[in-house]
């Protein structure tokens, strides 16, 4: 753990933190459903219209490019563990897209008056040595003077454009297989709350998504979604949603990071969270109390994948199945 001073914590600076700082889900969906971009040309596989985590863009019958940038403020203090979390969680979105990542450049916002540069070169570290990690070359980038520190990449990777991971290919009779726990939103409002440090939350948040996105390809699967700032259930019901589908969650089922549960008990729940809660409740049937749902909806950073499909070595939290009443179940 880096030192920066006693009195210098990284997550005073932000007013959010994480994915759980992003747009709430239904104005996104408000000011995204009023923008005119133009017809889809044939060439781009994915774009805005479900909302995925990437877009996908053919080059040739074997090659399609996959783009996505993906920042947020301080989730954690330590500055070198930031810079890691923030770079495996832009990566990830082209995890889940089934892709590879191959070039990605730095985004840095940096209040420069009240936190010595010097700290930023740590968080920059950090993100450079998960880089290296998933063999990604990390090529410059674009800072800029802020009141709010900021971090994250743009990142640009490889994929088969007939082998792409989509949110809007899910289909009935298949499982659903999640492959990080949840439970990183409350311990990391905790941890802003208290000075905490939570040693399994940040191994989760800086593990790459590469082997599970490895492993659903092989295993034949087609639909996923990284799980962030939206939560398992508003993930959950944006690929229910674009696949025609609904879901079922199997809540005993859901693997928890340690201390998640103490946190929400002890009132630690992110707005974020309670937020994906209101947004999908109306196409929801739940069948546990609120308590387990706004676990279910926690918003994430650097979550897992959600696949609708088996995926060796992770376990088994649902199933899809045809469309029913509501688009998501939980029992």
């Amino acid at each position: 753990m880096t030192a920066i001073g006693p009195d210098l914590r990284l997550t005073q600076f932000a007013s959010g933190g994480g994915c759980a700082c992003k747009v709430p889900p239904g104005e996104l969906e408000r000011v995204l459903g009023g923008l005119r971009l133009g017809e889809q040309s044939g060439d781009l596989l994915v774009g805005l219209d479900h909302g995925d985590d990437a877009a996908a863009v053919r080059i040739d019958g074997e090659r399609a490019i996959i783009a996505t940038t993906d920042f947020f403020t301080p989730v954690v203090d330590d500055p070198y563990d930031w810079g890691r979390i923030a770079a495996a969680n832009a990566l990830s979105d082209v995890y889940a897209m089934g892709g590879e990542p191959i070039v990605a450049l730095n985004l840095l916002a940096w209040p420069r008056d009240r936190i010595p540069f010097e700290v930023a070169s740590e968080v920059l570290r950090g993100g450079a040595d998960v880089c290296a990690q998933a063999s990604t070359h990390l090529a410059g980038g674009h800072s800029i003077d802020d009141q709010e520190p900021k971090y994250g990449l743009a990142v640009t990777g490889m994929a088969h454009p007939d082998r792409l991971l989509r949110n809007d290919a899910a289909t009935p009779g298949t499982p659903l297989t999640l492959t990080k726990p949840l439970g990183l939103g409350v311990l990391n409002n905790r941890h802003k709350a208290t000075g905490e440090r939570f040693a399994e939350a940040v191994e989760t948040m800086t593990s790459l998504n590469r082997e599970a996105s490895r492993a659903a390809l092989a295993n034949g699967c087609r639909a996923a979604t990284d799980v962030t700032g939206f939560g398992l259930l508003g993930h959950l019901y944006k690929m229910a949603r674009a696949s025609g589908v609904s879901a079922v969650v199997d809540a005993a089922a859901v693997p928890y990071v340690e201390g998640a549960r103490e946190a929400l008990r002890d009132g630690f729940v992110p707005g974020g969270s309670r937020r994906n809660l209101e947004w999908v409740r109306p196409h929801l049937d739940p069948g546990v109390d609120d308590d387990e749902l706004v676990l279910l909806a926690d918003a994430q950073t650097s979550g897992g994948l959600l696949v609708a499909g088996e995926v060796p070595g992770y376990p088994v939290v649902g199933e899809v199945v045809a469309r029913q009443g509501a688009v998501v179940v939980v029992r």
